[in-house]
């Protein structure tokens, strides 16, 4: 069974974040909420506090298929200044196990060099942060193992991105229409 974490720092995009949260937890797969600033509750950009299942402490990033980072103002850089959580974005990116990031959160990878050769997209006021990028215009963008999604507009087709590199086209597909997705 795979196994998911929705990081969340002060200021997060709650619908970037939840939405995924919502669509993996659908799907049956094991999703946490953690919170990179030591306290069980989280309070996003747009003032929606949520409570998580961990801390980032207490992640066991061995038992992790995906690394989820959601966007939003400051949650990006509140997620970019946590040294522990960036260090296994690296070690993630390194070993091929896949990282998701969107809206702003992209500019996280292109900053760590993780987009370098890579197809990525992000809110458009970010893009310039995609280092080494092939920028597109879409929702959600897979390039191996690094997903990317461009907004709160895209957080379904973000959300299913993910599902479908965990389980597959045919389970996006079967949970777009579960969720009467277009």
């Amino acid at each position: 069974m795979s196994k998911a974490a929705v990081f969340f720092g002060t200021g997060y995009e709650e619908i970037e974040a939840l939405t995924v949260v919502d669509i993996l937890r659908r799907a049956g797969i094991e999703t946490d909420m953690v919170s990179v600033t030591g306290e069980r509750t989280v309070t996003s950009s747009h003032k929606v506090t949520a409570e998580m299942n961990e801390t980032l402490e207490e992640v066991d990033f061995n038992s992790l298929d995906v690394i989820v980072l959601p966007g939003g103002m400051p949650g990006t850089k509140n997620l970019e200044a946590c040294e522990p959580l960036m260090e296994q974005v690296d070690r993630f990116a390194a070993e091929g196990k896949l990282v998701a990031a969107i809206c702003a959160a992209p500019s996280i990878l292109g900053h760590r060099g993780h987009l370098q050769g890579k197809k990525a997209c992000s809110f458009p006021s970010f893009e310039d942060h995609l280092e080494g990028a092939e920028v597109l215009r879409q929702p959600a963008v897979i390039d191996g193992n690094i997903i990317t999604g461009r907004g709160m507009g895209a957080a379904v087709p973000f959300g299913l991105a993910i599902l479908e590199k965990l389980q597959g086209k045919d389970a996006a597909d079967q949970m777009a229409k579960t969720i009467v997705y277009q």
